[in-house]
């Protein structure tokens, strides 16, 4: 494995982590019954949901980068 398998391994596992610690105010029913219409309806939330979500975009730019780069470097 090159570094960026590794880097691509590391970054999966703490995207995971990331995203099983937030928290939803959503209800499954609602996804199938067409209830809430609007996507974005109050989605103000705190600064601990905001980093949240901002920790996991970042994450998972950096996975997709690291899997094309593990892909590349590869081929190479």
């Amino acid at each position: 494995m090159i570094v960026w398998d590794w880097l691509a391994l590391i970054t999966g596992i703490l995207l995971i982590i990331i995203v099983l610690m937030q928290r939803s105010n959503d209800n499954i029913q609602d996804a199938f019954s067409g209830e809430k219409s609007e996507l974005m309806k109050d989605k103000t939330g705190n600064s601990f949901e905001r980093m949240m979500t901002t920790i996991t975009t970042s994450l998972t730019v950096l996975f997709i980068l690291f899997v094309i780069l593990s892909n590349v470097v590869e081929r190479l």
